[in-house]
């Protein structure tokens, strides 16, 4: 075989591999419920393709999600069967279904699969995400929260010189980590450095620029900053808007982008011909003087108990500014990003007393469960 040939085979080699994925479907949602698998004693159909199949507990688990929700799905099931969608594209649309239900995705099943055949996986995950927001704000609001709650960084003690870095962060943590270092990754002249040594030296620089105050090189003329796109909608939380989409890869949910907005500088496209002539309007919803000011009155986070210093806080509108509330200094409060989250994603109010403090609210669930434990 020539080289020139190894692409084309390559190409036929994965169809053929996506299509025995769409018959492994058909032959495992039997399987499931014919119980066969117990006949070698196996406890369940995961756990017998763990040790028949030689297959990881995650990826187990996906292909027993596959197997029972593309079913539902005739449009997907179709075009998986022909080879005109691979294994992934199921894969994330059967998590979709699992999370918003097989009814749902059905309505909007068309539309769906026309965005699945014109996209990677991962650009496809996005519109999924986007769809569940919409159909499930408050489940999207959940699978974030749980992803955030997972967040963890390792530093292993140093072994033959090195000290090896493990971690997890969810999709805005992530974001800010990839724009900062792509800020410091940019390759110099003769490059012999990896992408990943290259990733790894920005790291460190990011740290010792941070511990030296000298902060991030401008990129593109101006400094390095997350972007995030959303609508008018999403931003004013009415039910039914799309997620947030971060412009590294990634959704963000609703009350994300709205804690985002209490504090970043915003650009408003008001209609197609404002962005086919680049006419739009900047804003920073907190001025430096109103920032200093904040600062100088909230020293650090005012949620009771917590000792981060304000300047390394969000700036957050008590009403937010895109439900009518003003950017003043009376309607406006110093959190770290914890509280922050808590205030925005998990449901928590802050009520300014007439001392000049703040007392947090629990959401009601919270009170109510507390109630019930008494």
């Amino acid at each position: 075989m020539d080289d020139c040939d190894l692409g084309s085979v390559a190409i036929r080699l994965r169809a053929v591999a996506d299509r025995n994925e769409a018959v492994t479907a058909e032959v495992l949602r039997r399987l499931d419920k014919s119980e066969a698998y117990k006949d070698d004693g196996a406890l369940s159909l995961v756990s017998w393709l763990r040790w028949k199949c030689k297959l990881s507990a995650g990826a187990a688990a996906e292909r027993v999600t596959v197997a029972h929700q593309v079913e539902k799905l005739p449009k997907f099931e179709e075009a998986f069967a022909r080879g005109e969608i691979g294994y992934q594209h199921v894969a994330v649309i059967a998590k979709s279904a699992e999370h918003v239900g097989a009814a749902a995705v059905r309505k909007e099943e068309a539309n769906l699969l026309k965005a699945a055949r014109t996209m990677d996986p991962g650009q496809f995950t996005g519109v999924a995400k986007s769809f569940e927001h919409k159909v499930d704000a408050e489940g999207a609001l959940a699978e974030a929260n749980r992803a955030y709650a997972r967040r963890y960084l390792h530093i292993s003690e140093p072994q033959d010189g090195a000290m090896r870095l493990e971690g997890l962060l969810d999709a805005e943590g992530g974001a800010t980590l990839k724009t900062a270092l792509g800020a410091l990754m940019k390759p110099s002249k003769n490059e012999d450095r990896s992408s990943g040594q290259r990733q790894a030296d920005a790291l460190v620089e990011l740290c010792r620029r941070q511990l030296s105050g000298k902060g991030l090189p401008d990129v593109a003329g101006q400094r390095p900053h997350l972007i995030i796109r959303a609508s008018a909608d999403t931003v004013a939380g009415l039910a039914g808007a799309p997620a947030g989409q971060l412009e590294s890869g990634g959704t963000i949910h609703a009350e994300t982008v709205r804690r985002f907005a209490c504090d970043s500088a915003i650009t408003r496209i008001t209609g197609r011909g404002e962005l086919e002539h680049e006419i739009s309007h900047a804003s920073r919803t907190i001025s430096a003087s109103l920032r200093r000011k904040l600062e100088a009155r909230d020293p650090r986070c005012v949620f009771e108990g917590c000792d981060m210093p304000g300047r390394w806080t969000d700036g957050h509108h008590l009403i937010h500014w895109a439900d009518g509330g003003p950017t003043t200094l009376e309607n406006l409060a110093l959190l770290c990003r914890q509280h922050h989250t808590r205030v925005h994603e998990e449901g928590w109010r802050l009520r300014r007393r007439d001392d000049g403090g703040y007392t947090a609210i629990p959401p009601p669930r919270r009170i109510a469960a507390r109630a019930r434990s008494g």
